[in-house]
């Protein structure tokens, strides 16, 4: 017969006595992937292989912590490095719609960034007020003083020559007239009528060769004005280069180990100059403000203050996001921009370090995980639109020269969508060589004990919580194998320990202690299961009220008590269920109702194959099976899936054949296979504490209650203290099978016939299958005299 378990055997109590410390404020800081040694190595060996492909997808369930454990990883490694250059973009003269970058070591960019913003605010003052001074304007006066007296010079030559012979020079609105003169005015024309045809010959020959010459000296003004202009736009460079010429060679001698910035610099100048007019002149074309702003630089990455390389989580991994976008403003009701507007992405600001990106929401942005392949295939950091990167509009638009990429970039992500890009992406292994696969759990050992209290120690500090001594260790570790659901396993999911600790050191507060010990962390236990239990609640309330028949004491053929887990979040709880069976003569069909219902899963449906050919082999022998049986979940409205009821609904169909009642003080859970050994299942923690507590709000834990389950989930046990009580004072039992047939001689035990149970079902079937053979003559016999009535 089996025993019924210790309570030492449900539960690993983990001894305070383990530990050498006072507080965990006096452990060291745990290494951020203290027991993830495979994890570390596939992090180290991503990070140092700088080759092309050799990113990281970094593997393990939602809760893990993955972005912290990631991030203080990536920052260790980061902090020795070398900080990445600073990235800016500035103005390209020759063609503006394309922003060339500048790359310089890092805190440069600020500084020159500084010195061209100092230089422009002292042009803006310099060059009008050289502009405005005396000299200047002086020497413009005198420039056109000397383009006067040169064109007036021209005229009065051919003014003076005119009054040798006899005839003026006369300014008209119209422009310049020849008369012939009286003296010293201008001949009458009767005057003129009466001079002698020769006289008036010789006065209109002359007149023809002055007008000549007064038009080729007219012709000669126009060069002149242009000489005059040549004259002043030497002036005004001269001027300008008197101005800038210090300020700039400062500026070249500062940089003049980066070519970029020389070239930046000589543009200003040549820009500068090829505008001077414009700093002086009434209505420019192009405004002086327009100018200055072509000098300035667009700082993208400022890396002034880095140490080290970077390591940026980028929360909304967007397409603007990851590559950057370029902004516009309204202009007289018009949107514009230019190099200033463009913004870096998370993709420039990690340049030179590591990029950490959530898989998921990269998944669900549109084209972002188009984009971000398109970058680590191409090499570059191109800032465009997503609608310019798909062609989808052709509007004239910046395009900035691309970043080359010096990224390392690693995706969180759990295992699922790994193995889904993998088979669905040819191109995502060819990106992502290196997976870093975290474990979900860690070995309860005694060298993990205290590595363990090393996490929590850091866990606390990092939270800013209370100490806790060696006993709330203790109960942080025991708590950390429920969630494991094992004795020999720590959770390594970093989230729900944050969640305890915060609670615990809250309800230590409400106690008015200073240190976190094994109460508060119970209290904060017992807490989070109470704020989850409505549902619980509302299922004791349905089975105290007889709503949901459950039995938890008599006798019943056929029927008996299963178990299930209902998980709706992170917080499941048990609830027996009544599973019914039927047996009569027939062809050998085990009936799943739930089956039939289309209620049941694939894999309830192959367990009750599986125990249907178990009871074939195991009763019937070479004989055919000559059973009709059905098998049902009763008030089961939802969908049934799982093998871990198949003991439960053997044990069931094995009564009802017999004719043999079942104990319904116990409930059974377990998976069975063709050989009547019993498998381990999962949700063993949850269903015999659901379980007992139907028991315990039915006053009915008198001893004869307990749960049968598969010896191999024995280590998987870390029950409840209420329930630990219950056992220690005999008022609760669990038992471990290894066989159905240990099941069947426990609940049979009650009703005495045990011993008899495989010769009654043997006798049973023998008399099914009797049933079924006269039935089968009968009907044969039927036929054979219906033949010969129609002869």
């Amino acid at each position: 017969m089996v025993e019924p378990l210790t309570v030492e055997a449900v539960f690993r109590r983990c001894p305070s006595e383990a530990f050498d410390f006072a507080l965990t404020s006096d452990l060291e800081p745990l290494d951020p992937l203290g027991g993830q040694d495979r994890a570390r190595e596939a992090l180290s060996l991503g990070t140092a292989i700088r080759h092309d492909g050799f990113n990281l997808y970094v593997l393990g369930p939602p809760g893990h912590g993955q972005r912290d454990l990631v991030t203080r990883f990536l920052e260790e490694r980061a902090r020795d490095a070398a900080p990445p250059p600073d990235l800016c973009y500035r103005y390209n003269f020759e063609d503006p719609a394309m922003p060339l970058l500048l790359t310089l070591p890092p805190g440069l960019g600020r500084q020159l960034r500084g010195d061209i913003e100092r230089l422009i605010e002292e042009l803006e003052t310099a060059i009008p007020a050289v502009f405005e001074s005396d000299e200047y304007q002086n020497r413009v006066h005198e420039l056109k003083q000397a383009m006067g007296e040169r064109q007036r010079d021209a005229v009065e030559a051919v003014r003076r020559e005119a009054r040798e012979h006899d005839i003026l020079l006369l300014s008209t609105p119209g422009g310049f007239t020849f008369a012939p003169a009286a003296g010293d005015e201008m001949m009458s024309p009767e005057d003129y009528k009466a001079l002698e045809p020769e006289e008036r010959e010789r006065i209109e020959r002359t007149v023809e060769i002055l007008q000549e010459k007064l038009t080729h000296a007219i012709r000669q003004m126009p060069r002149l004005t242009k000489s005059l202009r040549e004259q002043v736009n030497a002036l005004n460079e001269e001027m300008l280069q008197s101005v800038i010429g210090a300020p700039l060679a400062e500026l070249e001698e500062r940089y003049a180990e980066h070519a970029g910035v020389l070239a930046h610099l000589q543009a200003i100048r040549e820009a500068i100059l090829l505008h001077g007019e414009a700093f002086h002149a009434d209505d420019p074309e192009v405004p002086p403000e327009a100018i200055f702003s072509r000098f300035r630089l667009n700082l993208l990455v400022d890396n002034a203050d880095a140490r080290g390389a970077p390591v940026v989580y980028q929360d909304l991994p967007s397409h603007q996001h990851l590559v950057g976008r370029i902004e516009h403003h309204v202009q007289n009701g018009t949107l514009v921009t230019d190099f200033l507007l463009i913004r870096a992405g998370a993709l420039h600001r990690a340049s030179g370090g590591y990029l950490i990106l959530d898989v998921r929401g990269l998944l669900t942005q549109p084209g972002a995980w188009d984009t971000l392949k398109r970058v680590l295939d191409g090499g570059q950091i191109r800032t465009e639109s997503l609608e310019k990167a798909y062609g989808l509009i052709s509007t004239l638009t910046l395009e900035p020269e691309p970043v080359p990429l010096d990224v390392k970039v690693v995706l969180l992500g759990d295992r699922l969508l790994y193995y889904l890009l993998c088979e669905h992406d040819p191109d995502f292994l060819e990106l992502f060589k290196v997976q870093a696969d975290l474990e979900d759990e860690l070995d309860r050992d005694a060298d993990r004990l205290g590595l363990y209290a090393r996490m929590v120690a850091m866990l606390v500090r990092e939270a800013g919580l209370k100490p806790l001594d060696p006993e709330g260790v203790a109960a942080v570790i025991e708590r950390a194998s429920r969630l494991a659901d094992d004795q020999n396993k720590l959770t390594a999911r970093h989230r729900d320990l944050h969640d305890l600790l915060v609670e615990a050191d809250h309800w230590a507060d409400q106690a008015g202690e200073a240190v976190i010990g094994r109460g508060p962390v119970e209290r904060a236990v017992a807490q989070q299961r109470r704020r989850a239990d409505r549902l619980q609640r509302r299922s004791l309330e349905l089975i105290a009220r007889g709503t949901v028949m459950i039995a938890t004491r008599g006798l019943r053929v056929g029927q008996v008590n299963g178990l299930s887990v209902v998980r709706l979040t992170e917080h499941g709880f048990g609830q027996p269920m009544r599973i019914t069976a039927t047996a009569r003569p027939g062809a050998g069909q085990v009936v799943d109702i739930e089956r039939e219902a289309k209620m049941g899963g694939p894999i309830h449906t192959k367990a009750v194959m599986i125990l249907s050919r178990y009871l074939a082999s195991r009763y019937a022998g070479d004989t055919p099976l000559s059973l009709s049986a059905s098998l049902a979940f009763e008030q089961s409205y939802g969908g049934i899936e799982g093998d871990s009821a198949s003991v439960a609904e053997a044990c069931a169909l094995i009564s009802a054949i017999a004719s043999v009642p079942l104990d319904q003080a116990f409930a059974v859970t377990g998976s069975i296979n063709q050989h009547g050994e019993v498998q381990a299942v999962g949700g063993v923690n949850e269903k015999v504490e659901g379980f007992f507590t139907v028991c315990r709000e039915r006053d009915e834990l008198t001893g004869e209650q307990g749960v049968i389950l598969p010896a191999a989930n024995v280590e998987h046990l870390m029950l409840g203290r209420e329930v630990r009580d219950a056992m220690a004072a005999g008022r609760f039992r669990l038992y471990a099978i290894r066989h159905v047939d240990e099941a069947l001689a426990l609940l049979v035990e009650a009703s005495g016939k045990g011993a008899r149970l495989e010769s009654r079902v043997k006798a049973r079937l023998s008399s099914f299958r009797k049933a079924v053979t006269r039935h089968r003559d009968k009907s044969a016999a039927g036929g054979e005299e219906g033949q010969r009535d129609q002869g």
